[in-house]
């Protein structure tokens, strides 16, 4: 009996230091945390719509400005060959790129001409130097012709160098001849789409790419353009100059032996060009780009793309503040060129001059209609929301109209006599039209925080002040006014942010002296298409906005902005 006891007694010491157990007999802690982890799975599944709506449409597009503001792989991806040349060469020379660099460009350009990249490449490099554009759209035109040299004493030594299927054999695989063939066939009795099913990837000659390593690239590229471009195969059409070109390089750097030993297609058109290619007529790439465009003999242009060849650049940056990226280092922009830094000390201080003029006319509307009776609040309340049903070119255009010289504000100031009709007031296409249309545009959204916030404040503290002897101005000022302080942090943030972003009512009633840093990144967004600089000082507005909002909390506090309650 004594042992059963004891055995039972341990066994109960057991149960009371092990784990708690719930209902269904599992632990009671893993029991909660499965509970805890279900409560935060639909907790999550309740805001992950809102999450994801956020980061689409708000989290996404910053960090894609951010990046725009940098990224600069156009120059590298359109002239990786030039780019690559480029490397040895000093900027700050006075001498300019060597034959090798010119080589480069001159396969660069012949691609990207093909492509039509050429163009985009040109207003790129034109951000930063003036004429750059005019002078990527010559060449382009012209760079096809510089090959046309070479094809004409190819052919006159042999007129298959003239024909697409003498080409095609030389370079070609026989198979890959084989499957253009059966693809052709299927295409031309309509038994495929080409934009469905493209044409089968070109593939070299055994032993082609060691014996003519340029041709052979250029040829690949050549095909792999027919294909992807004209919906056709490499043997279809005659290939490009470039080929030409690329032919007279690798005749001239093989030796006899090789061109010799090679037994395949044109063997005897190879050795026979091979013989001659030494008293070929020859031009240097360098004279036949400066004889395209003189522009291509001037340093400035070589220094623009050496500058800007990496993939992610700082010269959007600098040029946002009126500096630009230079073969030296940064440089200031010329005066007459400095703007931006214009316009963001101008975006700010009209933001500000708004924002006070909004306080100063909207403080004691939202103080009458705190303390009129509900009928009458309610009334004045609809006239102060009225503007939200007005359209805000209507409002913009209706301020264009008044503030004019011959405008409705000018010819009663000249009926009363204020001033004389040939003395009338410039009110528009200036600071003072801008700051008067977006006061009354923004006013609203300075009311309400304001009446929000001072419907709590109870009117019985204001009575009570002078009854202990306080004036009417003291009992304002010392009793309501501090509790009234965070409507117009809530209003003044609300209205800062929305004007200095503003850009409608800026354009049409600013003028030249009236508009917003906004202004010109919708200019390069819409009418240059300089994204990366309009990134880059959309970059700056979001930064000094940061920088603005953090500084009024340190000195103000963000807790104390309330919307009311």
């Amino acid at each position: 009996m004594a042992d059963a006891t004891n055995t039972n007694a341990g066994a109960h010491a057991d149960d009371a230091t092990g784990p708690v157990l719930a209902a269904d007999g599992s632990p009671l802690k893993s029991s909660l945390n499965k509970a805890l982890r279900a409560q935060k799975l639909r907790a999550l599944a309740l805001i992950a719509p809102l999450l994801i709506f956020v980061m689409v449409t708000f989290i996404a597009p910053i960090v894609d400005m951010l990046f725009r503001s940098v990224e600069n792989q156009i120059v590298s991806e359109t002239l990786p060959r030039t780019v690559a040349e480029l490397g040895d060469w000093d900027a700050t020379s006075e001498t300019l790129p060597d034959d090798d660099v010119y080589a480069a460009l001159y396969y660069d350009l012949f691609i990207a001409a093909e492509y039509k990249n050429h163009t985009r490449l040109g207003s790129r490099l034109n951000y930063e130097q003036t004429g750059m554009s005019s002078m990527f759209r010559r060449v382009g035109r012209n760079v096809g012709d510089f090959g046309e040299l070479y094809l004409d004493q190819f052919e006159d030594l042999d007129e298959r160098w003239d024909e697409e299927a003498d080409w095609a054999a030389l370079m070609a695989h026989p198979g890959y001849l084989e499957d253009a063939a059966e693809w052709r066939d299927n295409r031309d009795a309509d038994r495929i789409d080409p934009r469905d099913t493209p044409a089968p990837r070109f593939r070299l000659a055994p032993g082609i790419a060691d014996l003519l390593p340029q041709t052979a690239q250029a040829y690949s590229q050549y095909a792999e353009f027919m294909r992807t471009e004209e919906q056709e195969t490499a043997d279809e059409d005659q290939p490009w100059t470039l080929v030409d070109t690329m032919l007279y390089n690798d005749l001239m750097a093989a030796s006899e032996a090789d061109i010799a030993a090679y037994s395949g297609p044109m063997a005897d058109a190879l050795q026979a060009a091979h013989a001659a290619v030494p008293e070929f007529e020859t031009a240097t790439l360098k004279e036949l780009f400066i004889e395209s465009d003189d522009e291509w003999a001037n340093l400035d242009n070589w220094a623009t793309i050496k500058v800007y060849a990496p993939n992610y650049t700082s010269g959007y940056f600098l040029t946002a503040v009126d500096m630009k990226l230079g073969p030296d280092g940064m440089v200031s922009q010329p005066e007459d060129q400095q703007i931006y830094g214009l316009l963001f000390k101008r975006t700010l201080f009209m933001s500000m001059a708004i924002t006070i003029s909004c306080i100063l006319l909207g403080y004691p509307v939202a103080w009458l209609l705190a303390n009129l009776p509900m009928r009458s609040a309610n009334l004045l309340m609809i006239l102060v929301l009225l503007p939200f049903w007005t359209s805000l070119l209507v409002r913009t255009s209706a301020w264009k109209v008044m503030l004019q010289q011959q405008g409705v504000i000018n010819d009663v100031l000249v009926w009363l006599g204020v001033v004389g009709d040939g003395d009338r007031l410039i009110m528009i296409n200036n600071q003072f039209g801008t700051i008067v249309a977006m006061t009354h545009i923004l006013l609203p959204f300075m009311i309400l925080p304001l009446y929000s916030v001072m419907q709590t404040i109870p009117p019985t503290y204001l009575r009570a002040a002078k009854s202990l002897g306080a004036t009417p101005f003291t009992a304002f000022w010392r009793v309501y006014f501090p509790q009234s302080v965070p409507g117009i942090g809530a209003g003044s943030i609300l209205v800062f942010i929305l004007a200095i972003g503003y850009y409608i009512t800026p354009e049409i009633v600013g003028g030249t002296s009236g508009t917003f840093i906004s202004n010109r990144i919708a200019y390069h967004i819409s009418s240059s298409l300089n994204w990366g600089l309009a990134a880059a000082l959309g970059t700056i507005l979001l930064g000094a906005v940061l920088i603005l909002y953090w500084a009024y909390d340190r000195i103000v506090g963000i807790d104390n902005v309330k919307l009311g309650g």
